[in-house]
């Protein structure tokens, strides 16, 4: 089938998944599998087949990109050694359970240790579904694992395929060069494409082109990902490491145009990227199963309950138990305050999801080894990859709401004490600098002040939204609330006012597009004021 029929196939199930999605409140990911399963019946869509090396392009820097980039480093560095723990040793025992069980079962080691592989690492963005169940620290502490377990399960993939095929060999000296040059080389293109990408896109954004700049940032991810992967070392903790360092450099680089641009096209891209791959694993998996001979699917099927098994009881083991072992070789009074009780435990457990990353490995698998014939058992674990997949969001998707409410986790109150500090801050620093701002700019007296009362008042809001039991804090902020509701209201007027002048071709469509543009983002500002926190 023709690549542009296939671009619109995919988005149409996607948009018709999206939308049973809301209205079946079912997770997005588990009916586009079914999709994918669906169009699999279509006689055009069965020879289909995509390169693999294009999935691991296309799809693994943008989608990692953006998780690193939106990655709190500061968590990161707080609960470093747990991450690299979670991120490192736990992937590489729960690739060798899953390798030993597959093993056991049928699979040959090779295409053992690729299933081991592709299923080891947690995917944070499948947790989205249940994220506001979540505190900020577990959240972000699972999405700072994933970053980190894609990489050390790139390596093991890499190797099992290259045993597979037949272009790697298993010794010791061999494996430790390869896994040095994977961590040290991925992380050194990591460094010098975000140092060469803060100097670029500095040079970009003083243009004031939007499109040119968010085309800079677009870039970025795939050139870490290709350099290093032409050096032979990790495509992934390039880009890993590249948008960790860009996570703290973005801020004070682009406009205020670029960075809405950005926001918006990244999210849909997320949203694409990960939808298109549950729908081309659901049509790879129908394939699957027709490749697997009439007793190979019912072993299929044991195996992915096995599998499923063997990842939930590694998960649970691993965490508990390192958390004992460090407790043992650490005593340091510090290291009690980062201590998360054993419900918390039990909850981080449980949101070891699996997602796109293992969809993309197990698509990327050759069709075929070094000598031209087929890579053995490729169905099988495209097959059970998938399995595993659905049974993380289906099963885990509907337990983990109900653990998390049982848990009785502490409210995170730290991001919403940040988030009014960060305002009030602002707020202050603007009232300090208008005088001095307003006499450089020859700004007339009256509108100073004017803009100094509305500075005031909102800092006095702030203050009163964060001491509610102060006197006559409550009925400041009600008063403020009605303001913004009632100016998001009249929004829709305005808007309506506007598409009737051109309607009445009084201005044209070019006006009405800029005009609804400053429109909508008011009614962004005001929506994110009205927002719970």
């Amino acid at each position: 089938m023709a690549g542009l029929e296939l671009v619109v196939i995919l988005a149409c199930a996607l948009l018709v998944s999206g939308v049973l999605a809301h209205r079946l409140r079912v997770a997005a990911p588990v009916l586009q599998l079914a999709a994918g399963i669906l169009l699999g019946f279509v006689p055009a869509l069965r020879g289909t087949e995509l390169p693999p090396d294009i999935l691991l392009l296309v799809f693994l820097p943008v989608i990692l990109y953006w998780e690193s980039v939106t990655t709190s480093l500061r968590t990161i560095r707080r609960d470093l050694r747990g991450i690299v723990l979670t991120g490192t040793l736990l992937v590489a025992c729960t690739a060798w359970a899953v390798a030993a069980l597959a093993h056991a079962l049928g699979l040959p080691w090779g295409p053992a240790w690729v299933l081991g592989a592709a299923v080891a690492p947690t995917d944070a963005t499948a947790v989205g579904v249940v994220s506001r169940l979540l505190p900020h620290r577990n959240i972000t502490l699972l999405r700072a694992e994933s970053l980190i377990n894609d990489g050390t399960a790139l390596v093991v993939y890499g190797l099992a395929v290259g045993v597979t095929v037949g272009s790697e060999h298993l010794t010791t000296t061999h494996i430790s060069a390869l896994v040095a040059l994977s961590y040290g080389g991925g992380i050194a293109v990591g460094v010098a494409v975000a140092w060469l990408g803060v100097r670029v896109r500095r040079r970009v954004s003083a243009l004031g082109d939007a499109l040119l700049d968010n085309l800079t940032i677009l870039l970025i991810p795939f050139t870490a990902y290709l350099l290093a992967e032409f050096i032979e070392a990790s495509g992934v903790l390039a880009v890993v490491v590249c948008g960790l360092i860009m996570s703290q450099a973005g801020p004070s680089l682009g406009r205020a145009a670029a960075r809405r641009q950005t926001e918006a096209f990244w999210s849909l891209a997320m949203y694409l990227l990960n939808g298109a791959l549950f729908v081309l694993v659901g049509l790879e998996a129908q394939a699957a199963v027709r490749g697997l001979s009439g007793t190979a699917l019912p072993q299929a099927l044991l195996m992915v309950v096995a599998v499923y098994g063997a990842l939930v009881a590694v998960r649970f083991l691993f965490l508990f138990v390192s958390v004992y072992a460090i407790r043992a070789l650490d005593r340091r009074p510090q290291q009690r305050k980062r201590r998360m009780s054993h419900r918390a435990r039990v909850v981080s457990a449980l949101a070891g999801f699996r997602g796109a990353v293992s969809l993309a490995l197990a698509l990327s698998v050759p069709y075929t080894v070094g000598s031209g014939a087929p890579f053995p058992d490729r169905d099988a674990i495209v097959f059970v990859t998938a399995g595993v997949v659905v049974a993380t969001l289906v099963v885990q998707g509907l337990v983990l709401p109900a653990v998390t409410r049982r848990a009785g986790l502490p409210r995170d109150t730290d991001t919403e004490r940040e988030l009014g500090l960060a305002r009030t801050t602002a707020s202050e620093a603007a009232l300090d600098a208008l005088p001095a701002v307003a006499a450089d700019l020859g700004t007339d007296a009256e509108v100073a002040e004017r803009l100094r009362a509305e500075y005031e008042t909102h800092l006095r809001t702030l203050n009163a939204t964060g001491a509610a039991d102060a006197p006559g804090s409550e009925a400041l902020v009600r008063r403020h609330q009605q303001e913004t509701a009632l100016r998001l209201a009249l929004l829709e007027h305005k808007r309506s006012a506007v598409i009737g002048l051109r309607d009445r071709h009084r201005i044209d469509d070019a006006v009405l597009l800029r005009v609804q543009g400053q429109l909508d983002a008011e009614e962004a500002r005001l929506a994110q004021i009205m927002a719970p926190e």
